[in-house]
């Protein structure tokens, strides 16, 4: 490599060196060559110019030109260019005073700057512009369609039309800009609008539209993809800025990639205080319940880049936990420690917190598929509920100095056993906190993309298998957010958190999963209806049309970071909450089924101010379960 780099060092210098030889040599023939004393200024000239030949050449070696490869030669590189061969002028001028010479007209010195500058940048533009040598390749080019004529849509252009290897040609661009409009970049012309992408690739018979515009939204980005629903054209796309920023795309140039469904909600970057987060988290010892899931998989993640002193993983499921602690120790080298064990179980839980100690705990486990906790509400009681209740009081009991909760925008206004249960672990975790030094938050969100029995995997799979792809109601929205992002949120929201308040995180708008499933279609290369159908089947048991985030009753408020809301305690009855809790957990374990969902969902809506205290509702000692009111292991 530093062979290779070194000849091509050596060939730009070569080049240099002859065009400032030849620059210098016209400016004395056009200033000298009509003059009487001609022959007197030769040898003159002759004896300068390897001296100015030199200080040229340094010059341009200090400004570091000579790193850059001409192929990548930009406008800031043309300054650069300009200011080094000023300085090599000025030094010129500077030795002619020294050494008393002033045959060297102001005149040439003016004329031979301008030759060179001409020239040295003429050399470096020209060569960037040429096709690369090494591009050949024998397959027939694909015309493409550019959206966005922007700097991100120039780019793109530029570094196919120099890169035919790519095995893509770019025929023009559309573009909503007025003043773009007939205008033409990099020698492509703006054929029309994004209204005219089906017309434009049925008439210049496009193969690939390429989506240059790494600024826009996510309802941008879904209009412009419905637009190219009655194309037969791949579709590929510039990453998001902030895709950029991560170095998820990095070269000298913008990576085109597949579009996938994360560019059609495409949200602004999330930006959190880390120093704030890794107060909390660096030298603690921290606890993740389902630790194999799709949230508790990326706090795993994220966490360790924050300097735990230890990092524990617990989970149910040992095929999961098992992933989960290889892939920190191989992409991340972080060797946490794996614990089996289930959320119900008290002495297991007992003996967790007794030996390990853990000092920051993060409450992601749950039973979350709708259906199935409707057809099972006492293993929803007995996870949500009593799991929620026991990691709580052991958190209470042994010291943790902070404990969030994940929860759901299906706790607000429930109409569903998985949603009522995580509103009833909210409300054991603000009583919990009533009575506690421990930090307790609950934090709030809508769906996340790609989660383990989402609406997208199974409509993913549903794609694979020929369709048809279900949905229930056409009407059904749903908020979203990568998984990435609302762990993100997760942990500043932890940071905030100091006495049971629920945080709620912005979700944005709400996505139709109509729309939606007709974009997955079209991501997979298929058309919606004509090669996959949609067929409705109807609202499942305990599904709503849409989701909310908050009561009406809730009070809620901003905090520091704008896209995270506070709602505090709300004034509940810690002993009648917890008293009501507890006759439910006895209810699930009893399998009273017939009355158990009515009662879960009763709880859950009961409000904020209005569940009072019954005599008699605390279970009596020796009952099936235990509520952990004392210190564990006594």
């Amino acid at each position: 490599m530093r062979l290779i780099i070194s000849r091509r060092i050596v060939a730009q210098v070569i080049i240099d060196a002859a065009i400032i030889m030849a620059a210098n040599t016209a400016a004395f023939l056009l200033r000298y060559a009509e003059d009487a004393t001609f022959s007197l200024y030769l040898d003159k000239f002759a004896l300068a110019l390897p001296v100015l030949v030199a200080l040229r050449l340094l010059s341009l070696s200090v400004f570091n030109l000579y790193r850059i490869h001409w192929r990548y030669f930009s406008i800031p590189d043309l300054r650069t260019l300009a200011i080094a061969t000023s300085m090599s002028s000025f030094l010129f001028w500077v030795c002619l005073l020294v050494l008393h010479r002033r045959d060297y007209s102001w005149g040439m010195q003016i004329i031979d700057w301008g030759i060179n500058l001409f020239l040295l940048s003429g050399v470096r533009i020209c060569y960037r512009v040429l096709p690369d040598p090494r591009a050949g390749t024998d397959r027939p080019a694909q015309r493409a369609l550019i959206v966005g004529a922007g700097d991100a849509g120039e780019a793109v252009a530029r570094d196919l039309l120099r890169r035919p290897r790519e095995g893509i040609a770019p025929i023009g661009f559309v573009d909503d800009e007025p003043v773009k409009r007939r205008s033409r970049i990099q020698g492509l012309p703006v054929l029309g609008t994004t209204h005219d992408i089906a017309a434009v690739a049925g008439q210049q018979q496009v193969e690939v539209i390429i989506i240059a515009l790494p600024s826009a939204p996510g309802r941008t980005i879904r209009d412009i993809v419905g637009r190219c629903e009655k194309t037969q054209a791949r579709l590929c796309i510039v990453p998001s800025v902030p895709e950029i920023l991560e170095g998820t795309s990095s070269g000298a140039t913008l990576k085109m990639r597949d579009i996938n469904i994360e560019d059609l909600l495409r949200r602004p970057a999330v930006h959190i205080d880390m120093e704030e987060v890794a107060k909390y988290i660096a030298g603690q010892r921290v606890l993740v319940t389902g630790a194999g899931g799709s949230i508790g998989s990326e706090l795993c993640r994220q966490i360790c880049a924050l300097n735990p002193a230890r990092l524990l993983l617990v989970g149910q499921g040992e095929n999961s936990i098992f992933e989960i602690e290889q892939e920190l120790l191989r992409e991340l080298g972080f060797a946490s420690t794996a614990l089996i064990g289930d959320i119900k179980d008290r002495e297991r839980l007992e003996e967790i917190f007794l030996h390990e100690r853990p000092t920051v705990v993060f409450h992601a486990a749950a039973h979350k598929h709708v259906p199935l906790m409707e057809a099972n509400p006492q293993e929803a009681v007995k996870n949500n509920v009593l799991g929620t209740r026991n990691l709580a009081e052991l958190a209470k009991a042994c010291g943790v100095k902070k404990f969030i909760y994940v929860s759901t925008d299906k706790a607000v206004n429930p109409t569903s056993v998985m949603g009522a249960t995580k509103r009833i672990g909210e409300m054991i975790i603000q009583s919990v906190a009533s009575s506690s030094s421990v930090e307790f938050a609950a934090v709030r969100f809508g769906n996340v993309l790609g989660s383990r029995g989402s609406v997208i995997p199974v409509m993913r799979k549903q794609i694979q298998r020929g369709g048809p792809v279900t949905v229930t109601d056409s009407e059904m929205t749903r908020y979203f957010m990568t998984i990435p992002e609302a762990v993100t949120l997760i942990l500043q929201a932890g940071a905030m958190g100091k006495s049971g308040e629920i945080y709620i995180l912005d979700m944005g708008e709400p996505v139709r999963i109509l729309d939606l499933a007709r974009d997955l279609i079209r991501l997979s290369g298929y058309r919606p209806d004509d090669d996959i159908k949609i067929e409705f089947t109807g609202i499942r048991p305990g599904e709503k049309i849409f989701e909310e985030l908050t009561y009406d009753e809730e009070q809620t408020a901003p905090t520091a970071h704008k896209k995270i809301f506070v709602s505090p305690s709300n004034g509940i009855n810690p002993p009648a909450v917890l008293a009501e809790v507890d006759r439910l957990i006895r209810l699930a374990i009893q399998g009273e089924r017939d009355t158990l969902r009515d009662e879960i969902l009763r709880i859950a809506r009961t409000g904020f101010h209005h569940i009072e205290a019954l005599p008699g509702q605390r279970p009596p000692a020796g009952a099936p379960f235990r509520t952990g009111t004392g210190e564990p292991g006594r």
